[in-house]
């Protein structure tokens, strides 16, 4: 299943619904959304810095990915990037795939 990382910062309103409902009941809301889509919230923790959140999640697809996310985004609660991850298996096969490249000038 893909992986992803999920950076997040909350607006001025997304804070104050963490504030009412805290971290946890966060947490119930993002495993709600994930599971709904067949996906599993594998970390979830809050930050200091440029991101208030940041969560590794998997997916069946990244049509599933892209649904959550414009949903989020479109609530005005959270400004949201999404990453996909790749194993080290991953990584191995794609060096292993022959690439018919041309660079620009040559």
């Amino acid at each position: 299943m893909p992986k992803f990382l999920i950076q997040a910062t909350y607006t001025s309103e997304g804070t104050r619904g963490l504030l009412r409902e805290g971290a946890s009941g966060r947490r119930d809301a993002v495993e709600q959304v994930v599971t709904g889509l067949g996906g599993r919230l594998e970390a979830m923790y809050f930050t200091f810095g440029g991101d208030d959140v940041v969560l590794v999640v998997d997916f069946p697809d990244a049509v599933s990915m892209a649904a959550v996310s414009l949903t989020v985004k479109a609530s005005g609660a959270l400004r949201t990037r999404a990453t996909p991850l790749l194993s080290l298996d991953e990584i191995d096969e794609a060096t292993r795939r022959q690439v018919v490249f041309r660079a620009p000038g040559a």
